[in-house]
Parts: structure tokens; sequence; C-alpha cells
């Protein structure tokens, strides 16, 4: 299940925890969120998801191949 993170104005304000998580169906994604204090005036923040992994056998990380590559007029076709 999808984990959304929230930032409560309130709590910003005076100085308290001002971020918290909220588990939740995709399908209720936008539904608002009141913070544990009970605040209701609270906004969903933009997360960023870094995804990092390595290549079977422990090589070096997996990266995209240098040189531009793939798809048309991107490098690997000889079209451009």
């Amino acid at each position: 299940m999808p984990r959304y993170e929230f930032r409560c104005r309130e709590c910003t304000a005076t100085g308290r925890a001002s971020t918290f998580e909220v588990d939740r169906p995709m399908s209720a994604a936008s539904d608002p969120a009141a913070c544990p204090e009970g605040h209701a005036d609270t906004v969903k923040l933009l997360s960023t998801v870094a995804l990092g992994g390595r290549a079977r056998g422990g090589g070096a990380p997996m990266m995209a191949p240098a040189g531009g590559g793939g798809g048309c007029c991107g490098g690997g076709c000889g079209c451009g």
C-alpha cells in the first residue's frame, strides 16, 4: 500500500514536528488527512523516489548505456 507524506501548517507555525505519513490505497491518494495532533490544515507533499540496485553478481550499479542509445533520433538508430 502506498505511503503519502503530509505537512501540517498549524504544527509548522508552532514549531512542532510538522510532517507525517499516511498509508492508504491509491484510490484515496487525494483525500485530505488530519495530522496526529488533530489539525485539518494539511497539505500533501510531492515525494520523489530514487531507486538503485546492483547487477546480478554484485557488479557495478545498474546504469543506462553510455552514448545516448536507443530510440529514433536518440543516438542509436543512425537515422539522424
